[in-house]
């Protein structure tokens, strides 16, 4: 076994390596980019050393290695994961990559290329076309409308498109292309038909270098939105013992096809009413759903993979492999439902995770989640003796998980996974866009919330040793006593929210349009938590400051309330653009193209710009149609949330 391991990585993924390195008592050497100076992983590893290029520069993560004296590199999953090249230096300077070799990665990272061997080994395989052999607009004709293009280097659900028509196809490519090229550095496409009703199941599979390859089960991934994957678990509901066994066997078979050594996921796309499957594509690293194999298996796969790259066999063949109760995971991410998913950003305020279930997780107060890297900042992991236990385990963990200062999806993730269809499992990869209205409601913050939102601003307000009773700010008057108006901006506008009393000993509190409530409010003594009486329910939330916002969680939600005096300027765009033709970046990030020109004339809807951020792009559409009058944006400019990228207005073309 090894003495020490370089991590070339980060995050989540980083922190779950160095938990299995530690215990193997092998010492862990950590690297970061300056983004991720001070991050966790970077205080809990035993050696962290600074990479000047980031996480994509070779060179210098195999001059970490040497310094510090690894045996080995884990590339985690990301960045250099799936790149041979990486592999194949790290052969050269002598360290062990704790990985596949090289040869496997290229077989598999092409798409095409993979798709033609494992057909060869007899893995069955979706009907489709490639480049360069094929013309995908006949390729797709050939085999049907819907249709689904794919970057051949991809993974991640990054570059996919899914088209209905042969008018939709150009576009599409083009995106596509653009998107393949960026993140992969390869803009080779292929065309696949589009399986309706579509279940994503993959396979664990472990090889050693003596020859044993095994299947560790599936893991159901098909909880999905733009082909980024939401939950995941282990066992699917779909499967019985006979398919598990056939597909297990075809994975196997997918692996031998290229020689395969490590830890890797054989991923299927499964019809949900006959269950008949077909391979997609073979991930050549762990997986970020890694964990609920764990807990159904009992195993390490991290351990296994160092063995492995040791050179020892497998520990147990395939008829020892047993899968033990069920585990579900939930991925955190650094998004806002409410704006279709963008990416959010910000300075951990207030941090709580929850006992009694698995957390892998990257996150500490006063971290800062910004937009270098991809938005997941942790996953939530909870096994039951049986798929409806561990769900409510899941849902319990969930809602008591609050981060404070960055918008996340929590709250989503629990309506996810109280929906109905996912309770009986009954799932397939586009239950989530067909539910969204369900599982995003569009009421604003909760009355609730606002109140106590009021109360602790009200509360702030009491002296703690008034120097004159007329200090208290209780609303007493010789006639009835006055109401104090607090005014609270969200993303929902303003609200107005009165108070006479003093929280503690008993308020009143009422809005604009309702009748006064008896309310109550009691501040922990760290100031962290509210237990607020409202309504005569009793709810504790927990709370943060940030300058002038009051951040409130509760169940796994969170709002940002902030006071506003009368006569401030209402000037907040709304998404993407505003109704005097302000035109606004919706999360902070990169533009990434310019779509017009200064003097163009443009009809409302029209794509403006395309902003990145995360891996994600978001065109950004004109407001109203006009003249576009300015346009600060240039192509490459980094750009924070709201900021203005172009002014629209009403103005017939000279």
């Amino acid at each position: 076994m090894f003495d020490t391991v370089l991590i070339a990585n980060r995050g989540e993924i980083a922190l779950r390596i160095i938990r299995t390195l530690r215990r193997l008592g092998i010492r862990s050497v950590a690297v970061y980019s300056d983004a991720d100076a001070g991050a966790r992983h970077t205080r809990e590893a035993d050696v962290a050393l600074r990479l000047g290029g980031g996480y994509l520069d070779i060179g210098q993560i195999l001059a970490a290695a040497a310094e510090t004296g690894a045996q080995a590199v884990h590339p985690g999953y990301g960045f250099l994961a799936e790149n041979a090249a990486f592999a194949r230096r790290c052969a050269e300077a002598g360290l062990v990559f704790v990985g596949p070799p090289p040869e496997a990665i290229e077989a598999m990272g092409d798409k095409i290329r993979a798709k033609a061997t494992v057909s060869a080994a007899g893995v069955p395989v979706v009907p489709g076309g490639a480049e360069p052999d094929d013309d995908l607009a006949a390729a797709a004709e050939r085999v049907g409308f819907p249709a689904l293009i794919k970057p051949s280097a991809g993974g991640g659900g990054k570059g996919m498109v899914l088209v209905h028509s042969a008018a939709e196809l150009p576009d599409a490519l083009e995106s596509a292309r653009r998107t393949a090229a960026a993140a992969f550095g390869d803009a080779t496409l292929l065309i696949e038909r589009f399986v309706e009703n579509p279940r994503h199941i993959e396979i664990q599979v472990m090889a050693d270098t003596h020859g044993n390859v095994i299947h560790l089960g599936e893991r159901e991934c098909s909880l999905q939105r733009r082909h980024q994957k939401i939950i995941e678990e282990a066992p699917s509901p779909l499967l019985d013992a006979a398919t598990r066994a056939s597909m297990g066997a075809a994975a196997v078979e997918a692996a031998r096809s290229v020689g395969y050594v490590g830890a890797g996921t054989v991923e299927f796309i499964v019809q949900g009413t006959t269950a008949d499957y077909y391979f997609m594509e073979m991930n050549t690293r762990l997986q970020v759903e890694h964990p609920v194999t764990e807990l159904v298996t009992g195993l390490d796969l991290v351990e296994l993979q160092l063995r492995v790259a040791a050179g020892e066999p497998l520990p147990l063949a395939q008829d020892e492999v047993r899968l033990n109760g069920h585990a579900v995971e939930a991925r955190v991410y650094a998004e806002d439902p409410s704006r279709g998913f963008l990416p959010t950003g910000g300075r951990v305020l207030a941090l709580r995770e929850p006992e009694g279930v698995r957390v892998d997780s990257s996150l500490m107060v006063g971290g800062v989640v910004g937009s270098d890297y991809d938005p997941m900042l942790s996953k939530v992991i909870a096994w039951g003796p049986d798929r409806a236990g561990a769900l409510r385990r899941l849902d319990g963990a969930l809602a008591a998980t609050t981060v404070l200062g960055v918008p996340t999806n929590i709250a989503f993730l629990r309506a996810l996974i109280n929906h109905p269809e996912v309770a009986a499992g009954d799932l397939d990869t586009g239950l989530v866009e067909r539910h969204l209205d369900e599982l995003v409601p569009g009421e604003g913050v909760p009355a609730d919330v606002l109140t106590a939102a009021a109360l602790v601003l009200h509360q702030e307000h009491v002296p703690s040793v008034p120097a004159d009773p007329w200090d208290v700010p209780d609303g007493w008057r010789l006639g009835e006593a006055a109401w104090t108006t607090w005014r609270l901006e969200s993303r929902d506008g303003v609200a107005e929210i009165r108070v006479r009393g003093l929280p503690e000993t008993g308020a009143e509190v009422r809005s604009l349009d309702g009748d006064p409530d008896p309310s109550r409010a009691t501040l922990s003594r760290d100031g962290g938590d509210l237990l607020v009486t409202h309504g005569g329910t009793a709810r504790r939330y927990a709370l943060a400051r940030d300058g002038g916002t009051i951040w409130l969680g509760r169940d796994g939600d969170t709002w940002a309330l902030t006071r506003r005096h009368l006569g401030d300027p209402a000037d907040r765009a709304g998404v993407g653009g505003s109704a005097d033709g302000v035109v606004r970046s919706p999360m902070p990030g990169t533009v990434l193209v310019v779509k017009t020109s200064v003097g163009e004339q443009v009809a409302e809807g029209q794509p403006l710009l395309i902003v990145e951020a995360m891996k994600m792009e978001h065109t950004v559409t004109a407001p109203i149609a006009g003249v576009v009058a300015e346009l600060p944006a240039r192509a490459g400019q980094a750009v924070g949330m709201d900021a203005v990228l172009a002014v629209v207005r009403h103005e017939e073309a000279s």
